[in-house]
C-alpha cells in the first residue's frame, strides 16, 4: 500500500484494502481476547492470594465472557474471503404452495431479523410484496455491519418447512418450501458495465402489507437488466432517485454474483467436466409435526429447540457450516 503507483490502480487495490481492513479487525480482537484473558488471570491470583471465594462469581462471569470472544475469533478466522467482510443483500422467496410457502418466507424473514437484531447489525428492507392471504410472495434487505455477508451465505439454498398447516379445515400436514439467496454488496468500481441502454425502468406506488399505499406518488422502482433479463425492485425510500440508487446496487450485486458464478462454472467443467449447482438444494429441514426438530442436511447439525431457531439462534448453523466448508475446501 505504500507503492508509489498502488492508488492508480483500483481494480487491484481494492481486494488489497479489504484483505488489510479484514486483518487488522481480526488482531484487534485478538488484542482484546488478550487483555480479558490478563485481566482473568489478575483476578484468579487475587482470589487465590485473598483466599476470597466471594471473587467466584466475577472470575466465572469473566470466564464466560472470555469463551465467547474465543469462539467468536475462531469464527471469523473461517472467514478468509474477500467478499466476507461485505455487507449483503438477503432475498427471500416462497416456493410453490400458495399461502403455506408465502407464510413460511415470512416466518424465515422474521427469524434473519432477529438474528440481526442479536448480532447489532443494521438492515433495511428494500422490497416486500405481501401475499394474497398470508405471508409474503418476496422480500428483499441490505444487511449492514462487519462479516454480514460471511455469516449469511451460509443460509443460502431451500428452506423446507413440515407442520400442520393453520390454514387447513382438516387440520392436515403440510410440507413447505422457500428459497434464500444470498449476495455481497458490490463495490462500484468492480468490473461490472451496466449500460443504461440495457435497462428498463418502471415507477410504481409502493405499496405496504394488506395493500395499504406508503404514499401517494409512484416513488417505487422496478429495474429490468434486458440483457439478462435479471429483475430488481426498491420501494423502501419515499424518493425515486434515492429507490433507483438502491435498486441499481442491488442489480449490480446480481450481476457480479451471476459472473462470479459463470466464471466458476466454467473452471469447474474443465476441471471434472461438470459444474455444481448450489441453488434449489435442500439445505435445511424445520419439523414442527410430529416430532420438533430442525436438522442441517449439509453438517449434520440438529436441535430440538424450535422456538430458538425460529427466534433468530440460527450461530450453530451457521459456524458448523463454515468449519464444514472449509474442511470440504482443503480437502
Amino acid at each position: 500500500m505504500t507503492a508509489p503507483d498502488f492508488w492508480d490502480k483500483p481494480e487491484s487495490a481494492q481486494p488489497i484494502i479489504a484483505e488489510v481492513k479484514r486483518l487488522r479487525a481480526l488482531l484487534e480482537s485478538l488484542d482484546n481476547a488478550g487483555g480479558e484473558l490478563d485481566d482473568t488471570r489478575v483476578l484468579v491470583e487475587l482470589a487465590e492470594h485473598d483466599h476470597d471465594l466471594g471473587m467466584r462469581q466475577g472470575i466465572e462471569q469473566a470466564v464466560r465472557k472470555l469463551r465467547t470472544e474465543i469462539d467468536e475469533l475462531e469464527v471469523k478466522s473461517l472467514l478468509g474471503d474477500e467478499k466476507d467482510v461485505k455487507n449483503a443483500i438477503v432475498s427471500i422467496h416462497p416456493g410453490a404452495g400458495g399461502t403455506e410457502s408465502c407464510d413460511w418466507a415470512e416466518m424465515l424473514l422474521r427469524m434473519y431479523l432477529r438474528w440481526i437484531e442479536r448480532h447489532g447489525y443494521k438492515h433495511e428492507i428494500i422490497d416486500l410484496l405481501p401475499g394474497d392471504g398470508a405471508g409474503i410472495k418476496s422480500a428483499t434487505l441490505t444487511v449492514e455491519g462487519p462479516y454480514a455477508y460471511g455469516y449469511l451465505k451460509a443460509e443460502e439454498g431451500v428452506h423446507r418447512l413440515v407442520r400442520i398447516s393453520p390454514f387447513d379445515a382438516n387440520h392436515r400436514r403440510h410440507t413447505s418450501f422457500a428459497g434464500v439467496e444470498v449476495l455481497p454488496e458490490a463495490d462500484d468500481d468492480l468490473e461490472v458495465e451496466i449500460g443504461e441502454k440495457d435497462l428498463r425502468i418502471d415507477y410504481y406506488r409502493a405499496s405496504g402489507h394488506g395493500g395499504q399505499h406508503v404514499n401517494k406518488t409512484s416513488s417505487a422502482v422496478r429495474i429490468t437488466h434486458i440483457p439478462t433479463n435479471v429483475v430488481v425492485t426498491c420501494q423502501s425510500e419515499r424518493s425515486q432517485h434515492q429507490n433507483r440508487a438502491t435498486a441499481m446496487k442491488v442489480l449490480r450485486a446480481r450481476l457480479l454474483d451471476r459472473l462470479m458464478k459463470q466464471r466458476e462454472e466454467e473452471l469447474a467443467k474443465e476441471r471434472a467436466g461438470q459444474s455444481e449447482v448450489a441453488w434449489g438444494s435442500q439445505i435445511r429441514s424445520y419439523v414442527l409435526h410430529p416430532y420438533q426438530m430442525i436438522k442441517d442436511h449439509r453438517t449434520g447439525v440438529e436441535t430440538g429447540n424450535v422456538k430458538a431457531v425460529l427466534d433468530g439462534e440460527i450461530d450453530r448453523f451457521i459456524e458448523a457450516y463454515l468449519k464444514h466448508a472449509l474442511t470440504k475446501a482443503t480437502g
